[in-house]
Formats: structure tokens, sequence, C-alpha cells
């Protein structure tokens, strides 16, 4: 059996897609392979592999241990993308930086959600044979389609009228996703109705914060901000909308559009380069507020529409299903097992420094 360490603190912050992604994972590994994999959560002892998914102070000083085995980094984030999120001293962010790519040049393998990243860490001096891609994923048995019955059940639980054309986001609330062109569009369409779940997980240093505080204190009368609610609550959420909306400027692979395909809602994100290769081929795609208002017209004018995007939600939800990416996890971990030091196949991680 192998043993498996997984360091992470994802889950003390509410509301942030990488403790889905790490809560995805872990249930993986449990459900599918409890006979090949000893999975422990911030384990100091002696591993085959350990596997980090935030970048903790404590989790870098581990890394000079000779007990963690081969040292697997997971890149949820760049210093692009922090600067997009966070409102830091300019001494402060340039330090964060800075220790964000030393982190993962402690690595000896890095996983990416996206392969747009992979010549993005290059640029930082990261050698692109030690980066692997794996997409994200998401559970069926929490996210999945109800049937109408159980829809119309869910509008009236939720107060939703059975008429309303709902447009649903999701994320945290801060410029980065977009969220003044959602209550844009809201003020555009008095007649539809805009939902959108997710709160300040970073609270005031929170790139936006002040205007969107007062945004999601003061919004339309056809928009309502859920604040930071539960994944299993999430569904309920999907099930209810008609179109979800993630009008985000930046992002690696967003788990909010993952769940959406599993539960066959159409998705409209903004036409960004990085989604090329993994949600172009499933969802609209508008460039701007004025494209996205467009786009949300035709789908509202016409159920057609409507249904062919329905169609490719599912196609993306078999393209990134929980079965399938079971196995590319098994055989990923399996592989960097065999080349960790205790097992004789040492010192690969020196090559990437």
């Amino acid at each position: 059996m192998i043993k498996i360490h997984m360091f992470s603190s994802a889950t003390k912050v509410a509301g942030q897609g990488v403790g889905s992604v790490y809560t995805e994972l872990i249930s993986l590994l449990r459900r599918y392979f409890p006979d090949d994999f000893d999975i422990r959560i911030n384990d100091y002892g002696r591993s085959d592999i350990s596997h980090y998914h935030t970048i903790d102070p404590q989790f870098y000083a581990s890394t000079f241990s000779k007990r963690r085995g081969r040292k697997i980094g997971y890149v949820h984030f760049l210093p692009d993308t922090l600067e997009s999120s966070l409102t830091l001293p300019r001494v402060a962010q340039s330090v964060l930086n800075k220790y964000v790519i030393s982190f993962y040049k402690r690595m000896d393998q890095i996983v990416v959600v996206n392969p747009n990243f992979i010549p993005k860490l290059a640029q930082y001096g990261i050698n692109p044979d030690h980066v692997v891609y794996i997409p994200n994923f998401v559970s069926q048995q929490t996210f999945h389609e109800d049937d109408a019955a159980t829809k119309a059940d869910i509008r009236q639980r939720l107060g939703i009228a059975p008429d309303a054309f709902v447009v649903f986001g999701a994320g945290q609330v801060q410029e980065r996703k977009g969220v003044d062109d959602f209550l844009t569009l809201a003020r555009r369409h008095p007649e539809l109705t805009f939902i959108w779940a997710g709160g300040f997980s970073f609270g005031k240093i929170t790139n936006g914060y002040n205007h969107l505080k007062e945004a999601v204190d003061n919004p339309p009368a056809n928009v309502t901000f859920t604040g930071i609610i539960p994944r299993p609550t999430m569904v309920d959420y999907y099930n209810a909308a008609d179109l979800f909306l993630l009008p985000s400027f930046e992002e690696l692979f967003p788990m909010a559009v993952l769940e959406a395909f599993a539960t066959g809602t159409p998705v409209m994100v903004r036409d960004l380069e990085l989604y090329d290769q993994i949600i172009r081929p499933y969802a609209m795609l508008a460039k701007d507020v004025d494209a996205m208002d467009e786009q949300i017209q035709r789908v509202v004018d016409d159920r057609s529409i409507w249904r062919h995007y329905q169609d490719l939600s599912h196609a993306a939800a078999a393209e990134y299903s929980e079965d399938r990416l079971a196995r590319t996890w098994h055989d990923f971990y399996t592989a960097q097992a065999q080349l960790a030091p205790r097992r004789g196949f040492g010192a690969h991680r020196d090559q990437q420094r």
C-alpha cells in the first residue's frame, strides 16, 4: 500500500475553490482505492508521497525532511492571480510572490489543473518536464441533475418563482470574478432573476472589497447574494438555475463550472484564452458584458439554444467525470511512488532546481 500524506489548510477558509478540489480528491481516493493508498492528512510521519495542496509556511519547512518521500505540488494560483485577488502592500505582495515560486521549486513534481499554466510556470524557472496536467472533477454523488418535479420543489423552497428565468453565478465576491458585470447585467434585465452564491472569503483584503460590499448590502431588486453556503447545498441552486454565468477575468479551472456541467445547467463564461483547452467546447463564451447581454437574450428567446448548451454540459460532465479521473490519479500516484527516494530511485528533485 502506498502511503500518501496530504498537506492542506484549504478547508479552513470557506467558499474557495482550492478547498473544493482538495475535498473532491480525498473523497475519490478513499472511495475508489481504499486498499491501494493509505491517505493521511497533515501527518509528518514517513510517507512515499507528500502532496501539498496549500503553501503554508510549516508545510514549506517540512519539504526539507527526508521523511517526505516524493513531493507533489498542486498549483492553484500564480503570483499574478494572487495580485488580482488580494489587496496587499507592495512589499508584502513582492515577498508573497517570491515565496509562492520558491515553494513550487521545492517540489519534485508539479500538478496543474489547466495546461495553460505549464508555459507560465516555465517563465518562473520551473522545468515543464516536471509538470503534469490533471483536470479538476466533481462527484456526481454530490452534484447531479434533478428531475423536473424536484427542481420545482427546490425553487419553491428557495423562494424562486416557477416561471422565473434564473441566471446563477458562484465564487468569491471580488473584482476578478466579474461581479460588477454580473450586477450590470441584472440592472439591464430587471425581468430576470440573478443569484450569486459566495462571499468575501478573505475579508477586507479582497480586491474591490469596499465597493462590492456596498453592492452586496444594497443589490438591485432582482439580485440575491446568498453569502457563503455549504457545497452540498450548492447543488440546489444549480438545479434551480436556467443559466450558470461565470464572468471571471481570470481562472485556473473553476470548480463552479464543473458543478454546473454536472447538473446539466447551460454555462456561459468570459471568452478567455485560458479556457481554450478545457471549457471552450462546452460553453457559451462572451468577450464582455455587452456580448454576455446578447447571449443571455438569445437563450431566453430561443429554448432550442438552451437545450443545445444543456447537451454540451452533459458532454462536459462525462469528459470530467469522477470515474474517468480516478484512474488518472491512480496511475499518477503509482508512478510517483516508484520515484520516491526511499525506494532507491532518488535525487530527481535536484534536476528541477
